[in-house]
């Protein structure tokens, strides 16, 4: 079996306005200067503690973790609909309901994202059926740690030149090399070409619609290599 690995926010769901709102709120709450846009997005893929550490290097962690639990009161609270606040990236849809289908293929997930937010997606897009695995930052470190990847394939049982991760940002590039995993980037995310190619990305994608062929070109890559 091949295994296709999705990073979430960023690579199927744009939930950039949620994410900015919420750690603005965070910030100001503990009358603290917000990070620029930027700044925030920059550090979307990194588990939720790990970012505002990022973003608040200064501060006692004391005060990081209380950052990082008034983001999650705040997302919770300006994001009462989620097909505002995380909006699927245009053919996402379709493309993971067409890789899906193919009989040789596993679906999974691996985000910074928490269970509790992929469970409300995956309800809201009757996607449950779709990903035989699915690694949340609940239950690991945060990227670019491997451990995602390593459990993903544990689960499945599909090898390192059997696997393949998609995702917008370098800490997913980075981790799918910790992993021995080859890696495809997304140009539609929060990090730009450039830094997904010299994180060591093999393939950049325009559009969702490239994927599919993006994904068999990586495996194939592997498995000569392997």
């Amino acid at each position: 079996m091949k295994l296709v690995v999705f990073d979430c926010d960023g690579t199927i769901v744009d939930s950039q306005a949620g994410i900015v709102l919420s750690m603005e709120h965070a910030f100001t709450s503990l009358r603290m200067v917000p990070p620029t846009r930027e700044a925030t997005l920059s550090v979307v893929g990194l588990s939720l503690l790990e970012a505002c550490s990022a973003l608040a290097p200064e501060a006692e962690y004391e005060t990081r973790v209380e950052l990082a639990e008034r983001y999650k009161s705040a997302f919770r609270e300006l994001n009462h609909d989620p097909a505002e606040s995380e909006i699927l990236f245009p053919q996402a849809k379709e493309i993971i309901a067409h890789l899906a289908s193919r009989d040789s293929y596993l679906l999974g997930i691996a985000t910074g994202k928490s269970r509790r937010g992929i469970d409300r997606l995956f309800e809201r897009e009757g996607w449950h059926a779709h990903f035989a695995t699915v690694q949340t930052a609940d239950d690991h470190p945060s990227k670019p740690h491997p451990s995602m990847l390593l459990k993903a394939m544990l689960e499945t049982g599909a090898d390192a030149s059997a696997t393949v991760m998609i995702g917008d940002t370098t800490y997913d590039i980075e981790m799918a090399r910790a992993a021995g995993v080859p890696s495809i980037g997304v140009a539609w995310g929060y990090h730009s070409i450039a830094e997904l190619k010299e994180a060591g990305a093999q393939l950049i994608v325009d559009r969702f619609a490239d994927l599919p062929a993006a994904v068999d070109k990586a495996l194939a890559n592997a498995r000569c290599v392997a």
